[in-house]
């Protein structure tokens, strides 16, 4: 009878085929927005996700469902529980999800992240995706998957297309650059979203994105990159629609002082109407662009003086004596350029100082323009030699 028992258990607790599993938590889900209230619907998920807890095979279910539990969570106000649940699925593991959804579940990461403030997760969240991606063909066919590979599933129809998901991969990354007032790579963000064919397209869209680039472009420090995206978008015939944004552009990469009290006069309305700049950053954003101005000042006037005072550098500054000298030791001590101060003296040197090797080609090119003076004299004194022989036999 003990036996009998025994084996009638056994066969009780044989464990469900997969399929019938994965069937059944499918068909579930789809009553999860059937039930007649919300904490139904809640412990309805919650069952779910510990049917389908540490299942490979119905892994997608799961991230779905923690996404459905998740949003429910940030509706009732609770982002940083809604963001704790959303960090426990790793859908970059998983074979069989559509790279739309992938990217889609990420980019939800990390908007739950820079809603709770964790800047530094959301960084190592946003470093899941690579923006190679974007750039994929989508109007090439797929290929057929081979036998054992992973069979990839569609994606749902709520799931944005890839210029969708870029568009907010890059309104994320300018919340988290903001946050760290990098201007340089805001304006890369920009850039981004103004290369989207869908908005380059649209007069109405590209216009407001093309200022915001031209503003974080002055805004950010002197630079290579600074200056490769300057030139750039200068050469950009959009700007043209815009030629109040040109002439500031310009007045950029043209060796000429700027007057900081006549550039504000004339753009300072503009720069606080512009959203995201005057409004959010305030008053470090205006401290900033006269920072800007200023280093580009000292850069124009190191490729006209080899050595100046520092009294005449505040004066074409329109600074004093101390914040001009302020000035230039941040820009030498950042790398961005080369000048050495002689306090005593008040004399500023914005030569750079040569090693051996610079002084050695310089003297041999020298040396090797002396030559050809010396041999072009000669060629005219035998010139002139000849000349006045024959005239001598006439």
């Amino acid at each position: 009878m003990n036996a009998g028992l025994a084996c009638w258990n056994t066969k009780v607790l044989v464990p469900l085929p997969l399929e019938a599993v994965t069937a059944m938590v499918q068909q579930a889900m789809q009553y999860t927005d059937e039930t007649p209230d919300l904490e139904t619907r809640i412990e309805l998920i919650k069952t779910l996700n510990s049917v389908s807890a540490g299942k490979i095979y119905v892994e997608i279910e799961r991230a779905r469902l923690i996404k459905k539990l998740a949003k429910i969570k940030e509706e009732q106000g609770l982002i940083a529980e809604a963001a704790d649940l959303m960090q426990e699925i790793a859908v970059e593991t998983f074979g069989a999800m559509a790279k739309t959804e992938k990217i889609a579940f990420i980019l939800e990461q990390v908007r739950l992240c820079l809603d709770c403030q964790d800047y530094v997760r959301a960084q190592i969240l946003s470093r899941k995706i690579s923006t190679r991606v974007f750039d994929a063909d989508v109007t090439k066919e797929k290929k057929k998957p081979k036998e054992g590979d992973n069979v990839v599933e569609e994606a749902p129809a709520d799931i944005p297309s890839l210029p969708e998901l870029k568009r907010i991969y890059y309104e994320l990354m300018i919340r988290y650059y903001s946050h760290k007032n990098d201007y340089l790579e805001i304006c890369r963000c920009y850039k981004a979203i103004y290369e989207i064919p869908s908005v380059k397209e649209n007069l109405a869209e590209w216009i407001p994105i093309l200022r915001k680039i031209c503003w974080y472009l002055v805004l950010s420090p002197h630079d290579p990159m600074q200056s490769s995206l300057l030139n750039s978008t200068l050469e950009d015939k959009n700007l043209s629609e815009i030629p109040n944004f040109k002439l500031l552009l310009k007045q950029l990469v043209t060796m000429e002082v700027i007057q900081w009290t006549t550039l504000w006069d004339s753009y300072k309305d503009e720069f606080e109407n512009q959203s995201n700049l005057g409004k959010n950053l305030g008053e470090k954003a205006a401290e900033d662009l006269r920072e800007r101005v200023i280093e580009h000042n000292i850069i124009v006037i190191s490729k006209y003086y080899g050595r100046t005072t520092l009294k005449r550098l505040a004066e074409l500054l329109c600074l004093s004596v101390q914040e001009a000298e302020k000035h230039l030791s941040d820009m030498v001590v950042s790398k961005a350029l080369v000048a050495k101060i002689d306090r005593p003296m008040g004399i500023v040197c914005f030569q750079r100082a040569k090693d051996s090797n610079d002084v050695l080609i310089s003297w041999a090119a020298n040396l090797e323009r002396l030559l050809d003076l010396v041999e072009k004299s000669c060629h005219q004194i035998h010139k002139e030699t000849m000349v006045h022989k024959a005239a001598l036999k006439v």
